[in-house]
């Protein structure tokens, strides 16, 4: 026995060698953390429960018959993140580059599977160099199985992707599919079809992080949620994005404790909104003023950053925020803006987290650009992701809510449960110099100083429309508050709704417009 015993124990250390000490050296000396080490940063210390340690490959073709590394270049299994359940994936580099093989899928393939039974999240720490070549269409063929999980298990349990080194060709389709995508600057990138041969079609000469880079994908395309400094950072980041998410749909988000207390005014939000409506100003002191201290969790920060969109805690709750941010193109609704706001919204919904929206948006951007490219079935991707939403949706507007984008932006007439407005509310079809222009065409155009006109005419459209009275009036506006006491009404409010049934019609899926 002593014997069986000393030659586990040998097989144990061989496989958590993995690629052998010169790989890791070399892994080293990029500055990236090697898989084993990624887990050990990211799982609770001693919590982690390893499956699949022996696995091998099956391949006897191009020599890969004398070439075999327990794992077969992924490290599978299961662990704790603060006391919570997570199964997760480690792309082992150090081993064929973090191929994918047969083996290899099978592994990542039978973690979800048992994420999916359990009901907790899958995070896939991804450092691949692709599909592995010499196993031809049976690496393809394993990408395709983990693709089908990846959709099944989409809005059943939190998927979450971390980028830290290459992920190119078939492997970019996981993560994008998966919920939040995590990059590390200079040493990850993510692309269908690299430099050379971008280099080849296109004759553009491009290196891989112009091409794919953290930077990029967190600026310009917007499939990347958080850009980090280094992979330190990036799990860090993941341990606090899993703490305000819950551990499937079926189950709510964690929440911490909290006492209402006496006074729940913040009296320096009266003092936000600047006297001229065409002035800027900054959302997100709107929203740490309402919100917990400290507790705004920012998604897709520098992409489309004329919306705000992530997590927070409110009374303790997590909750998701939805913000127009004037001082970025005026808080404009654009086709990425739509699209980052959509993709958020239906995350919160799917995992039970409720919605608070604060606006100030003057209308859709006009312009060819914006028309050509589908503004029109991208405005309505954000729309209909409101119009679905069954959890608490509570909206609070600050200034302009102006045109269709009144209606987008989680407006009474689409479903919301509370809709509350500042004094400064402004509530109306457009603003009002263009609607007195339209209005009183006629009387400017006749008068003897057209200019003195126009502006009295615009004064005479702000006393009737540009204010939140109409609106509550007709009942779509519940109550004008005091800035002051935003947070204490959302908190009652929020409160209130946290029994809120509400079931879609039944059907298959519906056919958002993609």
């Amino acid at each position: 026995m002593h014997e069986k015993i000393e030659h586990l124990n040998k097989k144990i250390a061989e496989a958590q060698l993995g690629g052998g000490q010169a790989r890791i050296d070399s892994q080293h000396k990029k500055k990236k953390l090697t898989a084993r080490e990624r887990l050990h940063l990211l799982l609770d210390e001693g919590s982690f429960e390893e499956i699949g340690m022996f696995v091998t490959h099956r391949s006897n073709e191009f020599g890969l018959e004398r070439e075999k590394y327990l794992g077969d270049g992924v490290i599978t299994g299961f662990g704790t993140v603060n006391g919570r359940l997570v199964y997760v994936f480690s792309q082992d580099f150090t081993v064929f580059g973090g191929s994918l093989s047969e083996t290899h899928a099978e592994k990542i393939c039978r973690i979800m599977d048992l994420a999916m039974q359990n009901g907790a999240p899958v995070i896939g720490l991804n450092d691949s160099g692709g599909a592995r070549i010499q196993e031809g269409v049976v690496s393809l063929g394993g990408y395709a199985d983990i693709f089908y999980r990846n959709t099944r298990a989409s809005g059943v349990i939190p998927q979450i992707s971390a980028i830290m080194g290459p992920c190119a060709g078939g492997a970019v389709y996981s993560p994008a599919i998966t919920d939040f995508v995590l990059m590390v600057e200079n040493t990850s990138y993510m692309f269908v079809t690299g430099p050379n041969v971008v280099k080849t079609v296109t004759h553009e000469e491009v290196t891989s992080e112009e091409l794919g880079g953290a930077s990029a994908h967190s600026s310009k395309s917007g499939v990347t949620h958080f850009s980090c400094a280094n992979e330190v950072e990036c799990i860090n980041n993941i341990k606090r994005l899993l703490s305000y998410i819950p551990q499937n749909c079926e189950d709510d988000a964690p929440a911490l404790e909290y006492e209402i207390s006496g006074n729940e005014k913040r009296t320096q939000l009266n003092s936000i909104i600047p006297e001229n409506p065409n002035q800027p100003y900054d959302m997100r002191d709107v929203i740490n003023g309402v919100i917990d201290t400290g507790s705004f969790y920012e998604v897709h920060k520098n992409f489309a950053e004329n919306i705000v969109v992530g997590f927070a805690r409110l009374g303790g709750k997590s909750i998701g925020i939805v913000a127009n941010q004037p001082a970025f193109l005026a808080g404009v609704l654009d086709i990425n803006s739509s699209v980052k706001a959509a993709r958020f919204v239906r995350f919160c919904d799917s995992f039970n987290i409720p919605l608070l929206v604060f606006e100030d948006v003057p209308g859709f951007l006009p312009g060819t650009d914006q028309e050509w490219n589908g503004i029109i079935s991208n405005g309505a991707k954000l729309l209909y992701a409101f119009c679905e939403a069954t959890v608490p949706r509570i909206t609070v507007i600050t200034r302009k809510a102006y045109g269709g984008a009144y209606d987008v932006m989680n407006s009474k007439h689409i479903g919301a449960d509370m809709n509350y407005a500042w004094p400064s509310a402004e509530i109306a079809v457009m603003g009002a110099k263009g609607a007195a222009e339209i209005i009183f065409k006629k009387e400017i155009s006749e008068a003897k100083d057209p200019v003195a006109k126009l502006k009295e005419k615009e004064q005479e459209y702000i006393r009737h429309f540009a204010n939140p009275y109409r609106a509550a009036e007709r009942g779509y506006i519940d109550e004008v508050i005091l800035p002051e006491d935003t947070r204490a009404k959302l908190i009652k409010a929020f409160k209130m709704l946290e029994n809120k049934v509400d079931v879609l019609p039944r059907k298959k899926h519906g056919n958002i417009p993609l």
